[in-house]
């Protein structure tokens, strides 16, 4: 209950002290415009993905993010859109940092805004998520957090 606590108490300051980008929409093109430090986030999911397993596997979803191919397919295409060369492979599912940078490249193109809750449920049920289908992921990486 704690841990819960100190979450619901981190949000509330963050919505005090920033209301315009701590839960704000984004417009999906943008990058971040500050760093934030989504580590808790990540690590997170990661305990609830995979128990921290990199060779974890659940049909299409594989790594310790449990990353689809679509995701890959979206990361490329946002850095081809950035004008980047550089490009993830499947294989790159398998590798913890590999899949933290492509969580940050979703977060900054589709949450510029760095909304937490928006990130937990987006990355379990995608872009179009419904609150109500995400629910139960939301408060397991919730618990999770520390």
């Amino acid at each position: 209950m704690k841990k819960i606590e100190r979450i619901v108490l981190t949000l509330l300051f963050m919505l005090v002290t920033n209301p315009y980008s701590a839960f704000a929409g984004g417009n999906g093109n943008s990058k971040q415009t500050s760093k934030f430090d989504w580590s808790d986030v990540m690590d997170a999911i990661i305990q609830v993905e995979s128990n921290g397993n990199r060779h974890a596997k659940n049909g299409n979803q594989v790594g310790a993010m449990q990353i689809t191919p679509i995701l890959v397919k979206d990361c490329n295409q946002i850095l081809k859109q950035r004008k980047s060369n550089k490009r993830y492979t499947l294989q790159d599912r398998f590798s913890i940092e590999k899949s933290k940078e492509m969580f940050l490249l979703i977060q900054s193109w589709y949450n510029p805004n760095n909304n937490i809750e928006k990130a937990i449920r987006s990355w379990n049920g995608g872009a179009n998520y419904s609150v109500r289908g995400t629910q139960k992921y939301f408060e397991k990486v919730l618990r999770a957090m520390k």
